[in-house]
């Protein structure tokens, strides 16, 4: 290819493609997540056509620009980092058993006044309540940036996209916690595990855990995959208490 007969074209809003003799060899992209940050992504075979698109795309772009790369891309890492973006956060991949022999999780029982709830059986708007009500409380102190990079988002930001994808915790008549189990891929993701602060350490996410995993392993489905911020000791402790294995990991780049 010789990288100088590219043209870098702006073909939308939010997309760039790098042409060659009336042939697309290169892609980028920037989505807006819920909590309002910048995200790239480039698909380029040529380490040249990459810094042309990425050039393209910075000299518009506000800042910070985050884009997230598996840890172990030694060739996309190094693309990014002529780009300027620097690591800020690392998010662990696990594979996840859902066997309870293996799991230990078979005997696990919620607290007196807790009821699991099982996907597909929770409420809707008790379930919209709370999920915005520990979005909150998370905003408040470490910043929703602090949370998974993987969020669903449906019309209007709504981050409960669809509710038969939850368990929950229920006590009383209020939700106090929840978990998302979601299939973009060959297996299950448990994208989110949150309990509201006033309820916390009291085996809740335990609980949701259990029940989440045990329906997965009575469909036949061996293994689930989770991701963790390496700075969530709470939820590092958990998946690491289950059995679940550590397999790689994926990298939040900046460029401030």
């Amino acid at each position: 290819m010789n990288t100088n007969s590219v043209d870098i074209r702006r073909v939308e809003l939010t997309r760039w493609e790098a042409v060659e003799n009336d042939r697309v060899v290169a892609s980028g992209e920037v989505s807006r997540r819920p909590d309002g940050r910048l995200f790239a992504s480039i698909d380029a075979w040529h380490d040249d056509v990459f810094d042309q698109i990425a050039a393209a795309m910075l000299s518009t772009l506000r800042r910070p620009l985050h884009t997230v790369v598996d840890e172990g891309d030694d060739g996309l890492l190094s693309c990014w980092g002529r780009a300027g973006f620097v690591t800020r956060r690392r998010e662990w991949e696990y594979l996840v058993p859902t066997d309870p022999a293996t799991t230990g999780l078979g005997a696990v029982a919620p607290p007196p006044d807790i009821t699991v709830v099982p996907a597909g059986s929770a409420e809707e708007e008790p379930l919209r309540v709370v999920d915005r009500f520990i979005r909150e409380e998370v905003e408040s102190t470490i910043g929703w940036q602090e949370m998974p990079a993987e969020i669903l988002r449906g019309p209007g930001g709504d981050t409960v996209v669809d509710p038969k994808l939850y368990v929950a915790a229920a006590q009383a008549d209020r939700y106090v916690g929840l978990l998302r189990v979601v299939q973009l891929t060959r297996l299950p993701r448990i994208g989110l595990i949150a309990v509201r602060a006033d309820a916390r350490h009291r085996g809740i996410g335990r609980a949701m855990l259990s029940q989440a995993l045990g329906a997965l392993h009575v469909r036949g489905i061996p293994t689930a995959t989770a991701e963790v911020n390496e700075s969530n000791v709470a939820a590092l402790t958990l998946f690491d208490s289950v059995g679940a294995r550590r397999v790689g990991g994926n990298l939040e780049l900046v460029l401030r």
